[in-house]
């Protein structure tokens, strides 16, 4: 990597900037479809700078944008989603700072990311034309519900490296979960409440189906590094009457090596036994979305450039595994090689007290502006 040309994109690179983009980014409610207003700031950010962009219409209203600079293939891409989790209060969702850390729907997962993807990008784009890197910037939509920008661009594009910046505090991941969501539905008898014996409780099968489940060996954290959540549960809600039905939505997660149908198997052996041991159980299973983890066993040449530029930075070079699930899995089946690093932490994204660092968002810009130069020749 040119240290020269480094220190110049760098010094480009300010503080200030990073914050205004941020805030102006969570200050615009962005959930997955409707995504238009946040790529309509992001295309004049760009256009504003005199750099070319394009839409690629995923449905109506709503598309993906992407640039590109340098001569040739790009040899990288870097990936955001702009889309959010739907707001906690539709009062409070926009941006709000103090002492340097910066809360709002979003902050973390990931217009901490975006924004300093886009000022590494405007950064870069400073450099003359036969110095900027063979690099790509892609902005996707639908990230926290299907996929479907991502999808849409990896249908006629299969870039060979990719680095996405959903919230790991910095840390690269070059190993990643896979997800499963499971569907369970029990059926009951209605009846009143008065009179429960002469009815069907869904809820109460639910429940011990539940019990059931989680005390299977499959979801022994320790032995399987499976994460198990129970995500949603609902009944049908008919004034005082026993409830007749009853819907649970379980998110799984799986450690790299493990095969989602495997699991989807033990599943259905679980509901097989239950039958057997709780008496009236109506039960209906479905695997609505699965994907397959990945590891990585190292991430090129950039590698090493990450250890270069940690070291400059003095933030300490920590792998991890991405817990979560993310568009890497998607690029990661296409063919492509992702590489997970963001600012910003899981542990507050889709909660009401979403933050990230400032600071944090700043060194992410100068990371990604270091690993698109060392695509330079």
């Amino acid at each position: 990597m040119n240290q020269v040309l480094l220190e110049k994109v760098w010094d480009v690179i300010g503080s200030e900037r990073v914050r205004q983009t941020l805030i102006e980014m969570v200050d615009i409610y962005s959930p997955s479809g409707k995504e238009e207003d946040i790529q309509l700031y992001i295309q004049g950010r760009l256009e504003a700078a005199g750099l070319a962009v394009t839409r690629q219409v995923v449905e109506d209203e709503r598309y993906n944008l992407f640039a590109t600079m340098g001569k040739g293939v790009q040899r990288l891409i870097m990936v955001g989603h702009v889309d959010t989790v739907p707001a906690w209060n539709l009062e409070e969702y926009g941006a709000e700072e103090e002492w340097g850390v910066l809360r709002g729907l979003g902050a973390a997962d990931m217009k901490g990311g975006c924004t300093a993807m886009l000022e590494a990008w405007l950064a870069l784009a400073t450099l003359p034309e036969d110095q900027c890197p063979p690099v790509g910037l892609l902005f996707v939509v639908g990230e926290e519900e299907n996929g479907d920008g991502s999808a849409k661009f990896l249908e006629d594009n299969q870039p060979p490296w990719v680095v996405i910046g959903e919230p790991t505090s910095l840390s690269p991941c070059l190993s990643h979960y896979g997800y499963l969501e499971v569907a369970l539905t029990t059926q009951g008898r209605r009846i009143h409440s008065s009179l429960p014996e002469l009815g069907h409780n869904a809820v109460e099968s639910m429940l011990r189906f539940l019990l059931l489940l989680g005390n299977e060996p499959l979801f022994k954290r320790d032995s399987t590094q499976i994460v198990y959540s129970i995500r949603e549960m609902s009944s049908s809600r008919a004034g005082f009457v026993v409830p007749d039905q009853c819907e649970t939505y379980i998110d799984l997660h799986l450690p790299p090596g493990m095969n989602p149908m495997s699991v989807q198997e033990s599943i259905s052996a679980c509901v097989g036994k239950a039958e057997a041991l709780i008496p009236g159980l109506n039960l209906s299973l479905s695997f609505d979305f699965s994907s397959q983890g990945y590891a990585l066993d190292e991430f090129g040449s950039f590698s090493g450039i990450l250890e270069d530029v940690y070291t400059q930075l003095n933030q300490p070079l920590r792998f991890s595994p991405f817990r979560s699930h993310s568009d890497g899995n998607l690029f990661f089946g296409a063919g492509c090689r992702p590489m997970i690093l963001g600012p910003g932490s899981l542990e507050t994204a889709h909660t009401a007290d979403e933050q990230i660092s400032l600071s944090e968002v700043e060194a992410a810009a100068r990371i990604y502006a270091a690993l698109c130069l060392s695509c330079v020749d």
